[in-house]
């Protein structure tokens, strides 16, 4: 799966095997043979290429079809329209983003809780003018 997922992420980002192997500090013939699933990537490796396509790595793997931790969170508010219009404001915050890497290895239940936390936070610095 990490063949045809690293091939995908790479063609719409429309990098060739050689730019996406320089962004890697690779060689091209690594890569090619990661997308011809002759070889695989060790941990360090699927790291960078994580954080470069900002997907996780159980996406690259094939073992989720959620690419991020905010795909994740979406789908666990999609039900609750105000924690999704809180969720669409409070992800754009950099301050904010580790929070919601943490969220991977939650249920939907606890994540919709952390966001419930964040807004009511959020609320209260706006009532309180800050």
């Amino acid at each position: 799966m990490l063949s045809k997922r690293l091939k995908k992420l790479r063609k719409e980002r429309k990098l060739s095997q050689k730019k996406l192997a320089k962004e890697l500090n690779l060689s091209p013939s690594t890569i090619a043979m990661y997308e011809t699933n002759k070889r695989n990537p060790d941990s360090e490796t699927l790291e960078k290429m994580s954080d470069l396509f900002n997907v996780s790595i159980d996406y690259l793997l094939g073992l989720t079809d959620e690419r991020s931790s905010a795909d994740k969170i979406k789908k666990a508010l999609t039900d609750d329209p105000e924690l999704s219009d809180a969720w669409e404001k409070i992800s754009q915050r950099e301050d904010l983003q580790l929070l919601f890497k943490q969220t991977k290895d939650m249920d939907e239940s606890s994540i919709r809780q952390v966001i419930r936390i964040i807004k009511a936070i959020e609320d209260e610095e706006v009532n309180n003018g800050g």
